[in-house]
């Protein structure tokens, strides 16, 4: 396994894209889990791109995106600003992610001063102090039993070195098989501090959000996962609405579960809890997720 001297930094240098234009960036990409670029760092790089067109006194309310290509990890990705709108409360920007020449994913982000105004939330569930619970490190070799390949275990902490995921259950690979209720929750935060920036918390969380969110669904069918090899698929679309304040070096309460899966596809939905049960953000993601052809 190659470990990093700082992989928060890695992953922090990865979000750093380079301007080339006024209204036009560079992302680096690296490999994923899968042959393809992890959906969650398009997303990150692409809402990256938008905020730095933005004033800093509006910040990231919400974001709507398509997953439309593939992305090649050993190629950089370009991302396009439109500048839609600058209203006087909401700005609106427009993005296109660019791969040998075709678009590989769209987003759409919403900007805003902050305004005072109603006040209301749906109640933080119940969850174990993320304290209590088994780091990646800890957790994943128990379960190596469960794939085909012997590196996955050494991939999968990999690629959470720079943020600190703990499962409240067991994951969808621990319980292959068994059907159970289509809800999952995990805590996360980076592993380290972070500057106050809140675009870049913002950019985190939604790194953070494409991690998990689909587990749900294999839950209910008591699917494994890609990494199992009895389901294959891929984000088609997701959105994210940020409503309060707070800091992704923090921690943070992913409650997951899954309404539908029709069609070969998947949707899952969740609420995103800072530790003292202020509710900040609200996921929403579908996926293809299909079952092999043997």
């Amino acid at each position: 396994m190659n470990e990093s001297p700082d992989p928060l930094l890695d992953l922090l240098h990865l979000l750093d894209l380079e301007q080339i234009e006024r209204d036009i960036f560079r992302g680096e990409s690296r490999s994923a889990l899968v042959p393809r670029v992890f959906g969650g760092q398009v997303a990150a790089q692409a809402l990256v791109a938008a905020g730095r067109t933005v004033p800093a006194d509006r910040r990231a309310h919400s974001l709507h995106s398509y997953f439309l290509r593939a992305g090649d990890p050993g190629a950089p990705i370009v991302y396009t600003v439109d500048r839609i709108r600058d209203g006087r409360s909401f700005t609106t920007r427009r993005v296109v992610a660019v791969q040998h020449g075709q678009p590989i994913f769209h987003l759409s982000a919403s900007f805003q001063t902050y305004e005072e105004g109603m006040e209301h939330q749906a109640p933080m569930p119940a969850a174990p102090d993320p304290e209590t619970l088994p780091t990646a490190a800890e957790m994943l070799p128990r379960y190596a039993d469960r794939f085909s390949d012997p590196g996955v275990v050494d991939r999968l902490i990999e690629a959470r070195q720079a943020v600190d995921l703990r499962y409240v259950d067991e994951p969808p690979f621990a319980t292959v098989g068994e059907a159970r209720e289509p809800r999952s929750q995990v805590w996360f935060r980076t592993n380290g501090k972070l500057a106050d920036d809140p675009l870049l918390h913002v950019c985190l969380a939604t790194y953070v959000s494409d991690m998990t969110l689909l587990d749900s669904v294999l839950l209910a069918h008591g699917r494994g996962g890609w990494a199992v090899g009895d389901v294959v698929g891929a984000s088609l679309d997701h959105a994210m609405w940020f409503h309060r304040p707070f800091r992704a070096d923090e921690w943070l309460l992913y409650d997951q579960e899954s309404p539908s899966a029709s069609g070969g596809r998947g949707l899952g939905q969740a609420r995103i809890y800072t530790a003292d049960g202020r509710l900040a953000i609200t996921v929403i993601q579908e996926g293809v997720v299909r079952i092999p052809r043997g």
